[in-house]
């Protein structure tokens, strides 16, 4: 993907003229605009986040079609077990992979078959943003299946390109916007996001809180192994706390538990 050099300087005055600009989709497209010139890609998406409140959409390039996915059906609730939204919250920084984030099971999860492939992509990849305070914004770049994922030339190019990208971005989005997202209730106040504490989703649920934590990385993805080690337990105890979970939800698979997960997720935009 090569530009002259009067193309390229060209495209970063434009995007830097955007970062003083009131409309994200402004800035956004000047983006893309750029990037494209030395990567191909189909689609990019910028959202904000703010722990598990329901992340502010800053810029898309979708169809309408597409946005039900990739936006509506995404801020219902799937965001809270996508890796980029926990990669988010953790404060990493810097151009990421979904395959260096996602969980050893993310592929096989109940999340990646109920919602995640319904996106029909081959891979994503963003630019992660930390901004004062516990908020931040990824941007995301997508490749769709008939595209394939990106390859490695490219990778590694994004990659250098990511202090670029991210000082830019901060130029536009010092903060977030102060009206999105809706603030959390305060009986649903999240503490210690780095350690995906999501306890006020099951609050309604006769679970401790170690079992709440179990849930949490099941539905994200994790294996057995996976969550032993990210809990510092051995995994004789992980096949414990799901026997335990499972029999308290009166459910038999993982199936049963994102079920109740959507539930609840359903009753609480309602």
């Amino acid at each position: 993907m090569s530009a002259s050099r009067s193309d390229e300087y060209s495209r970063l005055a434009t995007l830097v003229a955007a970062t003083r600009e009131t409309s994200g989709d402004l800035f956004g497209q000047a983006m893309v605009d750029w990037l494209r010139q030395h990567v191909g890609f189909d689609h990019c998406v910028i959202f904000g986040y703010r722990g598990a409140a329901r992340p502010p959409l800053l810029f898309e390039t979708f169809t309408p079609a597409e946005s039900h996915v990739f936006v509506a059906l995404y801020q219902e609730g799937p965001y809270l077990l996508d890796p980029f939204h926990h990669a988010a919250v953790e404060r990493k920084e810097g151009f990421w992979r979904m395959r260096e984030l996602a969980p050893d099971r993310f592929y096989a999860s109940e999340y990646f078959r109920s919602y995640y492939s319904q996106t029909r992509l081959a891979e994503e990849v963003g630019f992660f943003v930390p901004l004062p305070g516990k908020d931040a914004l990824v941007l995301s770049l997508m490749r769709l299946s008939a595209s394939g994922p990106f390859g490695t030339a490219d990778a590694r190019l994004l990659r250098d390109m990511a202090p670029t990208v991210i000082s830019f971005t901060r130029l536009r989005w010092p903060t977030l916007p102060a009206d999105e997202p809706a603030e959390t209730k305060q009986d649903e106040e999240i503490t210690e996001v780095n350690e995906f504490d999501r306890a006020h989703i099951w609050k309604s649920l006769s679970l401790t809180p170690r079992e709440k934590h179990v849930v949490d990385l099941v539905l994200q993805g994790h294996s057995t192994e996976s969550i032993a080690r990210a809990m510092r337990i051995v995994p004789g105890t992980v096949k414990v706390h799901r026997r335990n979970i499972y029999r308290k939800l009166n459910i038999k698979s993982q199936a049963g538990l994102f079920a109740r997960f959507v539930e609840i997720i359903d009753a609480r935009i309602r």
